[in-house]
This record gives C-alpha cells, sequence and structure tokens, in this order.
C-alpha cells in the first residue's frame, strides 16, 4: 500500500525527513487550524516539565535525550500527515501508525522492536428517557498507545473517551508516574476497564427493566410480554459491548504474567487487577447475552400464546353465534307445515331456546378456560 510505503520512508533514521514532516503543536491554536496533538509534555521523576511556551513532538524528544525522562503525547483522530512526523521521530512501526490512523481495530497487544503497541475499545452509556426499537444505548471509540522505554503516545478516536482528567489526576501521583510511561499505560488501562464495569451495571438496569415488563401481568393476569424490537437493539448493543471486552482479556493476562522490558516490574502486577476486571466484565456481558435470548424466547411465546387465546375466544363466540344462526336458518326455510309455526307462543319459545343454549355454551367455556 502507497501509505505503507511512505511510512516506510518516514521511518528511516533521517532528521531531516522528519523535520519535514514535523506536526506543529500550539494548545492555543486557532478553531480554523486545529491540531491533531491534544498534549504534549515531558515528564521527570514523576513531575510534569514546565516550559515557556508548549512543544512540539519533536521538541519534546528533543529534551528527553538531553536530560532524561519520558515524553507523553496525545492525539485526537489524526491524519496520515498529520502523524507522519511523529512516526518518524520516535520510529514507530508503519503497520502500527497505519492502524493507528484508520482505527476501526479490535483489542490488541503486538510488539514492534522496543514499542508495545496497544488497542483498547472505549464504551460509553448513552442516557435515554425510554428504550425504543431505535434507541442507542452504548457509544464506541478507540485509545491506541504507543509505549516506549522514553515515550508514551495516546490516539483517539471518537467523540467521547477525553483522557485530560486521567492525565491531571496522574500528575498528582508523582510516585506513580515516576515508574515511566508503563505506568501510563497501567492507568489508560485501569480506566478504560473501569468504563467498561460502569456501563455494564447501567445495562443491567436497561436488561432488568426489559425483563420486568416481558413477565409482568397485562389484561386478565397473564404476561402482557414486550416489543421483540426493543430486545433485539438492546442484545446488538450488548454484542457491541462483548466485541470490546471479550479480545482484551489475553492482552491484559499478558502485560500482567509475561515479563517486558517495557513494563517495570512495579507496575506489572497491577495489570492482574485489570485483568481480572476485565474476566468479570466478560462474564457479565456473556450473562447478559444469554439472557437477553432467552428474554426473547419468552417474549416470541408470549407473542404466540396471546395469539392462541385470541383466537380461543373467537372460536368461543363463533360456537355461540351458531347456534341461533342455526335455528333461524331451519325457521326461514319456505315450508308450510313447521313445528310451532303458527303457534302465538312460538316465537317467544324458540327465542327462550335459544337463549338458554347459549348461555348453557357460554358458561361450559368459561369454565374451561376459554372465555
Amino acid at each position: 500500500m502507497s501509505m505503507i510505503r511512505d511510512l516506510r520512508a518516514v521511518v528511516r533514521p533521517s532528521r531531516t525527513a522528519a523535520r519535514k514532516g514535523e506536526c506543529a503543536y500550539d494548545t492555543a491554536h486557532a478553531p480554523a487550524t486545529p491540531s491533531a496533538v491534544v498534549d504534549c509534555a515531558v515528564y521527570r521523576d514523576g513531575a510534569r516539565v514546565e516550559t515557556e511556551r508548549p512543544l512540539t513532538p519533536q521538541e519534546a524528544m528533543r529534551l528527553v535525550r538531553r536530560d532524561g525522562g519520558f515524553v507523553w503525547i496525545g492525539l485526537h483522530e489524526p491524519t496520515e500527515a498529520e502523524f507522519a512526523g511523529i512516526a518518524g521521530e520516535f520510529g514507530l512501526h508503519p503497520l502500527a501508525v497505519e492502524d493507528a490512523v484508520t482505527a476501526h481495530q479490535r483489542p490488541k497487544l503486538e510488539r514492534y522492536d522496543d514499542t508495545l503497541f496497544t488497542v483498547f475499545k472505549t464504551i460509553h452509556y448513552l442516557d435515554h428517557d425510554k428504550l425504543t426499537a431505535n434507541s442507542e444505548i452504548v457509544e464506541t471509540g478507540e485509545v491506541m498507545c504507543f509505549t516506549g522505554r522514553d515515550f508514551f503516545i495516546t490516539v483517539r478516536h471518537g467523540g467521547k473517551g477525553s483522557l485530560r482528567a486521567l492525565r491531571h489526576r496522574l500528575q498528582e501521583d508523582t510516585e506513580l508516574l515516576a515508574k515511566g510511561p508503563s505506568a501510563v499505560l497501567h492507568a489508560i488501562a485501569d480506566h478504560v476497564v473501569d468504563g467498561y464495569m460502569a456501563v455494564a451495571d447501567a445495562l443491567q438496569g436497561d436488561i432488568d427493566e426489559v425483563e420486568t415488563e416481558v413477565f409482568s401481568p397485562g389484561r386478565g393476569g397473564t404476561p402482557r410480554g414486550a416489543d421483540a424490537g426493543r430486545i433485539y437493539q438492546l442484545k446488538r448493543e450488548v454484542l457491541a459491548f462483548k466485541r470490546a471486552v471479550s479480545p482484551l482479556l489475553r492482552p491484559m493476562q499478558l502485560l500482567s504474567e509475561r515479563p517486558m522490558r517495557l513494563v517495570d516490574p512495579d507496575i506489572q502486577k497491577y495489570f492482574r487487577d485489570v485483568a481480572d476486571h476485565v474476566a468479570r466484565v466478560q462474564e457479565q456481558v456473556t450473562g447478559f447475552d444469554e439472557l437477553l435470548n432467552s428474554i426473547l424466547q419468552a417474549s416470541l411465546a408470549q407473542a404466540s400464546v396471546a395469539q392462541n387465546e385470541d383466537m380461543r375466544k373467537i372460536t368461543s363466540w363463533a360456537a355461540i353465534i351458531a347456534v341461533p344462526t342455526m335455528v333461524c336458518g331451519v325457521y326461514g326455510m319456505n315450508f308450510d307445515h313447521m313445528p310451532e309455526l303458527h303457534w302465538k307462543y312460538g316465537y317467544p319459545l324458540i327465542v327462550a331456546v335459544m337463549a338458554g343454549i347459549c348461555l348453557g355454551i357460554h358458561r361450559a367455556l368459561k369454565r374451561n378456560g376459554w372465555l
């Protein structure tokens, strides 16, 4: 692909090529000229290095190489051209760069030379007044992380899931941030998985609501059921959630179990807690999927039962109406000699007989539960 060929040329250790693709960064940029770089800072001994003006990624990296520490660069939906200069400066692999720019990746952990490339799917619960067949319940995004010895780069896709609050929170914990880029990787993993747990709790409420509606009694004491379209929409949203959670379990287990040069040993044990949380959420989401299958089947079964009930009632009334119809049909024939045809009380008698037979049939059908 042309993009990969161009990136391979950029990744070559050429300072001149890096400068040509340099991505300018200015936190005070005008809205007419937005930058993909959300924040760029150098951290040394767990503290953010204050500078007179915002640094470009290239300036930040030169400062790190001169005085030590690491640089943390945050980007939001960069274009190929905007990311090319950063990829060249930090020697990022073209395949990882292509994944970061194009997005729509599954959660994974890959190693390219001295860089770890991690993909997280972010999930956000969308508040809604009432669940409908067209309700959007969860919104997905992505966070790609490049972890190196002296740099950490995040590429975020999606309108939500800002890492600004997380960065400020980490800057207050200098002891943790002093562990280097792997501490930031753990913080982002923990932040994403905490979001999963919050979404799982919110989805539990929606599923409980649908389940209650399916099995709550309606008219006549029978379950009233629920709209199958709403259940199916909820199942689709749970499936999107499952696609974000399930593939992430293995990467978290690898980060917690396999020694890696780029992951501080003191940080590695914290990934076990993240892996446990991912496993817990995965079990919840799997349970949601199975429960929604059962609810959907129950709703369809109840719809079938309701149709049978309606047919039984229609059949019962048809049987009752058949008696006067038959009698009236018989007496509507043009014969001269018919029983009680010219009797004074013939008409009241026939009406009384029809009413009595209809009443008897009605009581028998009601006693058997057909009416």
